[in-house]
């Protein structure tokens, strides 16, 4: 396994961006500073030729320019926050209502356009890139001074692990993931791509996407993915598409005592996606609680990498997280980090080729 690095682009002040590209014998992944941003993940086909599974721009200028999220860190907090507010210790906080009256992945300005400090990491077992940066208390309307530190690294049996943890001086909601956009074949619609998820609810949510409190149950739903099922099928009756967070097996709405908290290492195994023409295959291990399904519903030809138009439903994303809206629903296990504690959240994304 090696580390390369090489020059990605520059900021307007002049700030060098690097693209550090991390390599096994059977496939590869390049990141940057940039939004801690995954730019790719390359398969070693056995034919020869090479197949880029990452959805995302082909230029760094493009990601400066563009707020789709394209496998960027997203923080302090993924997904939605209802009413642009949440109360810790009887204390109001405002953050940045950016979807209507709601927050979404923190706001204007989120993790994914901020530049983190990077170090290559080299092991035995695994190579990759680690990334550090302090928020400041109040950044994006948050408490608390916290240190993040965000690493991918690959292995020799094509893991790559995307493990985030963080430490904070003043109580402060932290949920951490990876916007990744998927798709196993390169180009086209993933709508063909069958899609296995052991996940028995949904959160149940109101017109703005933010989720109500309640879990719905899967079975026999559109929403059923606990047997390998095309992606296509049934996504109709989800109206535009899938943009749901589904429960993982790491928390159990019917006995609550049973919720693990942010700082277990154990992982479970969430889902398996397979591109029947290829034959990739990835395999999703978490210890997350849950997982926001994302069929990307408005891509609409936009022009991505090569310049090829990507049709709706041209990705997909499993980013797992927290509950969106945690830090408003006591129904909810609390993603509150507190002084003294440190949240180790971790996802693997296994490749078979």
């Amino acid at each position: 396994m090696k580390v390369t690095k090489q020059k990605f682009g520059l900021l307007s002040d002049g700030t060098k961006i690097n693209l550090f590209t991390v390599k096994n014998d059977n496939m590869s992944f390049s990141c940057t500073e940039y939004g801690c941003t995954i730019t790719s993940i390359v398969l070693n086909n056995k034919d020869g030729t090479k197949t880029d599974v990452i959805v995302g721009f082909p230029t760094f200028e493009a990601f400066i320019n563009n707020r789709s999220f394209f496998g960027a860190i997203i923080g302090r907090f993924g997904n939605r926050i209802g009413n642009a507010s949440f109360t810790v210790d009887g204390v109001k906080y405002k953050t940045d209502a950016n979807e209507g009256k709601n927050t979404l992945h923190s706001g204007f300005n989120g993790f994914d356009k901020m530049i983190w400090k990077p170090k290559v990491i080299k092991s035995k077992h695994y190579c990759g890139v680690k990334f550090t940066r302090t928020s400041p208390d109040g950044e994006q309307g948050f408490p608390g001074n916290v240190n993040f530190e965000i690493n991918y690294l690959l292995d020799n049996k094509n893991n790559l692990t995307c493990y985030y943890t963080a430490v904070t001086d003043k109580e402060t909601p932290v949920n951490i993931t990876n916007h990744a956009f998927f798709n196993l074949a390169g180009t086209g619609s993933v709508e063909n791509h069958v899609l296995q998820m052991n996940s028995a609810y949904t959160l149940d949510i109101d017109k703005g996407l933010i989720p109500t409190g309640k879990f719905l149950p899967v079975e026999g739903t559109a929403f059923d993915f606990n047997k390998p099922k095309a992606i296509g099928k049934g996504i109709k009756e989800t109206g535009v598409g899938y943009d749901h967070c589904y429960v993982t097996e790491m928390y159990n709405p019917e006995n609550p005592q049973c919720a693990m908290p942010l700082t277990c290492d154990d992982l479970v195994e969430f889902a398996t996606v397979t591109e029947p023409v290829s034959g990739h295959e990835m395999s999703v291990y978490t210890n997350m609680e849950g997982c926001q399904f994302f069929t990307a519903n408005f891509f609409n030809g936009i022009k991505l990498k090569n310049g090829v138009p990507y049709p709706n439903h041209g990705a997909f994303c499993l980013e797992t997280q927290a509950f969106p809206d945690t830090p408003n629903k006591k129904e909810f296990p609390s993603c509150n980090l507190k002084p003294g504690q440190k949240m180790k959240a971790k996802t693997v994304y296994s490749f078979k080729i």
